[in-house]
C-alpha cells in the first residue's frame, strides 16, 4: 500500500530535523556571543523535536494498522534521465520509535551535558556538534529514500569524528576521530556499492520502491544486496571484523560515548537491515552471515569487556556485544526482527544510564576512568550508584527489568533456529553478568582505593535528574513487550513469525538466569571476597593478555590491510614514478638533449652556416656519383 501523504499533525515531520539542524547552524555561526546561553538553545532544540515525535506517535497509535505509513515530500533533490530522488520523509512504525528514542535520549544527554561540560571554554560548539548529530540520526531514520539515508549515515560519521575528537588538543582524541572516520569510510564503501546495485537491478533507490519488487530480484542479487549492507552496518555499528574503532571512541567527552551508543550512531546498522528486511528475507545466504556476525561480535565484546580497567572502554565493549545481540536477531529474519528492534530500545535506556553514570563517577574522581582506583563509591555517590545499579540488572538481564524481556526474547528465537546459536547467545549472557559485576564492585562496592587528594562527591542536579529517568526506563522498559505490544506495532513494517522451542519457555528462562548467576558468583568471589590492586597485574594469562589487546583486532587490520595497503601503494608510486613517469619524461629529456645538439649548431656565424651549406652541397653531389657509378 502506498503512504499516506502528511496531514494535520504529520504536516509538522519536517521539524524533527529542521529543529535541531537549525540550531547547530545557529551555534556554529553566532560566535562568542552565544556562549551564555547557547547550552540552552542546544538543549531546546532535541526537546522540541522530542515533543513533535510524541505528538506524531500518537497520531500514529490513532490509525488503523494498514494506514500507518506517512509520507512528506519536501522537494526534489536529483533528477536526471530515469534517475528520480525526493527528499522525502518515511514515517512508519518502525521509524517513529526511533524518532523517541534519538529525541528522548538525546534530549536527557543534552540537559545532562550543561552540567558535564560547565566549565568547557567550548561548550557552544560542543553542544552544536550534539544537536548535529541528532540531526542527521533522525535524516537516516525518516529518509523514504536510500541515498537520502546515506546523506543522514554520512552526517552521522561526520558528527562522530568532530565529538569524538573534540578535545583534539589530545593527540588521543584526535587519532580516535580519525580511526574512527577511517575505519567507518570502508563499511560506507559497501553501503554506497549497495545502493549502485539497487539503481542497476530495480531501476530505483526509493525504499517502497525497493521493496515492492526485491522478490522478482535474483537469488545472486539479494545475497550481494544483503552482504553489502551487512558491511556498511558493520561499520557504523562496530561489528566485526570493523569493530576496532569503537573502544578507541571513548576520547571523546563522555555524553558523546552515551548518544553514540544508545540513542545514534552505533544503531544505524541495526536500523539498516531491519529497514532493508525485503531483502534479507530473499536471501538465507545473507541472513546467515548476519548471524555469524553478530554471534562473533556479541562474544567478542564480551570478552574484551572482562579485561578493561577504563570504565568507559568496559562499557564500549559491552556496547559492541549488546549491538550483537540486535543483529544476531535481525539476521533471524522475521521471526527477529521486531526482537532486535526491542533490545535495541531498552540497551539505549540502560545504556544512556551507565554511561552517564559513569560520567558521573569520572565528575566526583577528578576525571578518572581506572576503576582500580574507585571503590566503596556506594555511599558517596548514593544516586549514581543507585541509579547505574538499575542499568546494571537490565543489562545482566535480572527479572523484571527491560533487558530480561528484550534479551531472553532474543536467546528464545535463537534457539528455535540454530541450538548453537542459542548456546552462543546465552553463554555471552554469562559473559556479561561476570564483566558488569566486575565493573560494579570495583567501582562502587569493594574496598576504597582512591587516590591521594581525591574527595569523591555527588553530581549536580543537572546531571543526577536525567539518571534517574533513564533509570526507570531501564527497569521498566519492558513493558513494551506486554500483550505482543512491540511485535504487533513493528509487524505492518518488518513481518513476525511466532518461534517455536522444544522445550518449555520457562525451562529455558531458568537455564539463562542460572547461567547469569554463575557469572555473578564468579565475579562476587574474584573481585568482592579478595583484594582488588590498584594497578593492573602484569603476569596474566594469554587469554587475558589476548582481552586487554581487544582480541588483536587492530592488528588484524594492520597486517592483513593496513600493511598490505602500505606495500600496494608504494608500489604503484613506484611503478607511477620510476614507469610511467619515467617513460614520459626519458623522451622529454630525449627531446630536450636533442633539441640543444641541434641549436649548438645555430650560433649565428655565416662562416659556419656556409660551411654547412658546402657540406650539405658536397654530400648530396657524392651521393648523385655514387648511384651513377652503380
Amino acid at each position: 500500500m502506498a503512504p499516506a501523504s502528511a496531514d494535520g499533525a504529520f504536516s509538522l515531520l519536517w521539524l524533527l530535523i529542521a529543529l535541531p539542524l537549525a540550531s547547530a547552524v545557529v551555534l556554529l555561526l553566532v560566535g562568542r556571543r552565544g556562549d551564555k546561553w547557547g547550552h540552552l538553545l542546544g538543549c531546546a532544540a532535541p526537546l522540541g523535536s522530542f515533543a513533535i515525535g510524541v505528538i506524531t506517535f500518537i497520531g500514529l497509535l490513532g490509525r488503523d494498522e494498514s494506514d500507518r505509513t506517512i509520507s512528506q515530500n519536501l522537494w526534489t533533490w536529483i533528477e536526471v534521465g530515469g534517475f528520480h530522488v525526493d527528499m522525502e520523509i518515511l514515517y512508519d512504525p518502525l521509524s517513529a520509535v526511533f524518532v523517541l528514542l534519538i529525541t528522548g535520549v538525546g534530549s536527557l544527554i543534552h540537559i545532562y551535558s550543561v552540567g558535564y561540560m560547565a566549565d568547557d571554554d567550548r561548550r557552544r560548539r560542543f553542544f552544536a556538534y550534539l544537536n548535529l548529530f541528532i540531526a542527521a540520526m533522525l535524516t537516516l531514520v525518516l529518509a523514504s529514500d536510500y541515498l537520502v539515508l546515506f546523506l543522514g549515515w554520512e552526517g552521522v560519521g561526520l558528527a562522530s569524528y568532530l565529538l569524538i575528537g573534540f578535545w583534539q588538543h589530545k593527540n588521543s582524541a584526535a587519532v580516535a576521530a580519525k580511526k574512527a572516520f577511517v575505519v567507518n569510510r570502508v563499511g560506507d564503501l559497501g553501503m554506497s556499492l549497495a545502493i549502485m546495485l539497487m539503481f542497476a537491478q530495480f531501476g530505483t533507490t526509493s525504499i517502497v520502491g525497493v521493496s515492492g519488487v526485491a522478490s522478482e530480484a535474483s537469488s545472486a542479487a539479494a545475497t550481494a544486496l544483503g552482504l553489502l549492507l551487512l558491511l556498511g552496518a558493520c561499520g557504523k555499528s562496530a561489528q566485526v571484523p570493523l569493530q576496532s574503532w569503537l573502544l578507541d571512541a571513548m576520547e571523546g567527552p563522555t555524553p558523546v560515548s552515551a548518544l553514540i551508543h544508545a540513542a545514534t550512531m552505533v544503531t544505524a546498522g541495526v536500523y539498516l537491515i531491519v529497514r532493508s528486511n525485503f531483502i534479507f528475507n530473499e536471501s538465507e545466504a545473507a541472513r546467515t552471515a548476519v548471524v555469524t556476525v553478530g554471534l562473533v561480535t556479541l562474544l567478542f565484546g564480551a570478552i574484551i569487556g572482562c579485561a578493561k580497567d577504563d570504565i568507559k572502554k568496559a562499557l564500549a565493549g559491552s556496547t559492541m556485544s549488546q549491538i550483537g545481540y540486535m543483529t544476531l536477531a535481525a539476521g533471524l529474519g522475521p521471526a527477529g526482527y521486531a526482537f532486535a528492534i526491542f533490545h535495541l530500545l531498552t540497551h539505549g535506556f540502560f545504556k544512556a544510564n551507565m554511561f552517564l553514570g559513569a560520567g558521573s563517577v569520572m565528575h566526583g574522581m577528578n576525571d578518572d576512568v581506572d576503576m582500580r582506583h574507585y571503590g566503596a563509591l556506594q555511599r558517596a555517590m548514593p544516586i549514581t550508584f543507585l541509579t547505574f545499579a538499575a542499568g546494571y540488572l537490565a543489562i545482566i538481564g535480572f527479572p523484571g527489568f527491560s533487558g530480561f524481556f528484550s534479551k531472553d526474547k532474543i536467546i528464545e528465537a535463537a534457539f528455535a533456529d540454530n541450538i548453537w546459536v542459542g548456546l552462543g547467545a546465552v553463554l555471552g549472557a554469562g559473559i556479561t553478568a561476570f564483566y558488569m559485576t566486575r565493573l560494579m564492585i570495583m567501582t562502587f562496592v569493594s574496598q576504597k582505593r582512591w587516590r591521594e587528594g581525591v574527595h569523591p562527591h555527588e553530581s549536580p542536579r543537572v546531571m543526577t535528574v536525567p539518571l534517574m529517568v533513564l533509570a526507570a526506563l531501564s527497569a521498566f522498559g519492558g513493558v513494551l513487550l506486554l500483550g505482543g505490544w512491540i511485535t504487533d506495532w513493528l509487524e505492518p513494517v518488518v513481518g513476525h513469525e511466532e518461534h517455536h522451542l522444544d522445550v518449555p519457555v520457562w525451562v529455558l528462562t531458568v537455564f539463562v538466569l542460572a547461567v547469569v548467576a554463575v557469572g555473578v558468583v564468579i565475579a562476587y568471589f574474584r573481585y568482592l571476597r579478595e583484594t582488588v590492586p590498584d594497578v593492573a597485574p602484569t603476569k596474566v594469562s594469554v587469554f587475558t593478555k589476548a582481552a586487554r589487546a581487544d582480541l588483536y583486532g587492530d592488528a588484524f587490520n594492520e597486517a592483513v590491510f593496513m600493511r598490505p595497503g602500505q606495500y600496494l601503494t608504494r608500489a604503484l608510486v613506484f611503478v607511477d614514478g620510476r614507469g610511467i613517469d619515467g617513460a614520459v619524461n626519458g623522451i622529454a629529456g630525449l627531446t630536450g638533449r636533442a633539441a640543444n645538439a641541434v641549436r649548438r649548431m645555430q650560433n649565428g656565424y655565416v662562416r659556419s652556416y656556409a660551411l654547412a651549406t658546402f657540406g650539405g652541397a658536397l654530400l648530396v653531389v657524392l651521393a648523385m656519383l655514387a648511384v651513377n657509378l652503380t
